[in-house]
């Protein structure tokens, strides 16, 4: 089955950087779509940045030009890379992958607190 895991979550300081990853199983990676998700306490899931089957990326406004989504389809994984990181930033970070027919996969989450 599909599985994904993500990893690098961490404790930084303000202006700090963190890279998350998201390892991929069960399924012909380089096929899909791959989005990073976050949910903060109290606040609804929201969307970060997809990187399509083709590299296309798209971010939200919050993040762009602070934070890269890249892929490695030989290692069946997608990379956050987050700069200048901010307290507002501190949230539970999911991938999603976007499988057919409107099925969508993700992962456990990975915990980013900002805090000085």
């Amino acid at each position: 089955q599909v599985q994904l895991v993500e990893s690098g979550g961490d404790s930084v300081q303000p202006g700090g950087s963190l890279r998350l990853s998201c390892a991929a199983s069960g399924v012909i990676f380089n096929r899909y779509h791959m989005s990073w998700y976050r949910q903060a306490p109290g606040k609804q899931r929201e969307f970060i940045a997809l990187i399509t089957n083709g590299g296309t990326t798209n971010y939200a406004d919050s993040v762009k030009g602070r934070f890269t989504i890249s892929r490695d389809n030989a290692k069946n994984t997608v990379y956050l890379q987050m700069n200048s990181l901010k307290p507002e930033d501190t949230a539970v970070y999911y991938c999603r992958l976007q499988y057919i027919m409107g099925v969508n996969y993700w992962g456990q989450g990975t915990q980013v607190t900002v805090s000085s």
